[in-house]
């Protein structure tokens, strides 16, 4: 089962960097690891570091993009981005948080829902 999701996982955000690069992102990183975890997609938009979750779905039974980062996940990639930016002394480097949704309905092209900026961050969360 892990297996599977994990692939599904993977296309998932390769067809978002896909889309991203599409739109003009330039990707930095796709799923870069730490020892807190791991952030989907790094990407520049325009000097602005863009910390991009993606989410694949199946149906949209569960909701779009919004709905699927909840506030716990808001809190894990704000921490996995300060780590980033600590790791690579990005000091006072502009940066937002992207969610991507790649929805998939039975038969039809995969849907994406891109929202930009998806959440606010407080200066101070991301200070090292």
């Amino acid at each position: 089962m892990r297996d599977r999701r994990r692939l599904l996982g993977d296309e998932g955000e390769g067809q978002a960097e896909a889309y991203l690069r599409r739109q003009g992102f330039r990707i930095l990183g796709r799923n870069v690891r730490s020892a807190l975890g791991e952030l989907d997609l790094i990407a520049d938009d325009g000097g602005v570091l863009v910390f991009v979750e993606v989410k694949r779905r199946r149906s949209g039974a569960y909701g779009g993009a919004i709905e699927a980062v909840d506030a716990r996940k808001r809190a894990k990639l704000i921490q996995l981005a300060a780590h980033y930016l600590a790791q690579h002394r990005l000091h006072d480097r502009a940066c937002r948080f992207d969610v991507v949704l790649i929805q998939d309905d039975a038969g039809t092209a995969a849907a994406v829902q891109h929202i930009a900026n998806a959440f606010d961050v407080a200066g101070d969360d991301l200070r090292w």
